[in-house]
């Protein structure tokens, strides 16, 4: 395919996966599943902390983190005692653990009294092309509180080569302003053109079987690369592409 192909191609699997239908199997249903900002955004940042593995296992742990939080995921951060901290005891989604739900909690808590809040944490250090710098100083952020280094390995951080996969996620989810009410666009400080495609093995194998990347480590070079290449296609939105990318690699085998 050439160029103007590709780009009908995958515009052609945007509409078919950027539909309502798509939250039914996916880990956004959990902040959707919310209306005040600030729980949207504690939703989305657990939903997305946890979104590897098993796409049935992320949802109903998910759930079951909002019910540990009481469906109430920011007054619980904001207003929990250390009784209740013990509601997250067993905790676990994989290698995420009570430790880390308990560490994530009070470090929410912090951002959201001493530092205005998620969205302020990321636009504030937002540079001119991608949001790369941002997400690796809201790392040094989350962790000003006291917390085992254990904690450390669930946030990302793109300046020590990572694709940061999660958080990217969820920066789709909170900054992407969707006509077809997939992503939430409750954050307009940051402009959707700034975002980056979650890099993770579905995405990567079908970006590289189209000619979008050629890299095989799925890390934060590769991630410059399909930047790279989804701007081309979209200046304004590249990260529609992620829906093409994945619907392709997750539900056609492509």
């Amino acid at each position: 395919m050439n160029k103007s192909e590709l780009k009908e191609f995958l515009d052609e699997k945007v509409q078919l996966y950027n539909n309502p239908k798509f939250i039914e199997t996916d880990p956004i249903q959990i902040p959707h599943a919310f209306s005040i900002k600030e729980d949207i955004e504690i939703a989305g940042f657990l939903a997305a902390t946890i979104s590897w593995g098993n796409r049935k296992m992320i949802i109903n742990n998910g759930k079951k983190m909002m019910g540990i939080l009481d469906n109430s995921p920011f007054d619980f951060v904001m207003n929990h005692s250390e009784n209740d901290l013990e509601k997250l005891d067993n905790f676990v989604h994989r290698t995420f653990n009570e430790i880390d739900l308990k560490t994530f909690v009070m470090s929410l808590k912090n951002i959201y009294t001493n530092h205005k809040g998620l969205e302020y944490v990321f636009a504030v250090n937002q540079d001119d092309s991608s949001m790369q710098k941002s997400i690796s100083m809201f790392k040094k952020t989350f962790f000003e509180v006291e917390h085992f280094s254990r904690t450390e390995k669930h946030i990302s951080d793109p300046f020590n080569n990572s694709a940061a996969k999660r958080i990217n996620m969820m920066l789709r989810w909170f900054c992407r302003q969707d006509k077809k009410g997939v992503d939430l666009g409750i954050w307009k400080s940051i402009l959707p053109s700034k975002l980056s495609c979650p890099l993770d093995v579905h995405s990567g194998n079908v970006a590289r079987k189209l000619g979008l990347l050629n890299r095989k480590q799925n890390d934060a070079k590769a991630l410059a690369e399909l930047d790279e290449s989804l701007r081309s296609l979209d200046k304004d939105d590249p990260v529609k592409y992620d829906f093409a990318l994945f619907g392709l690699g997750v539900f056609e085998g492509f």
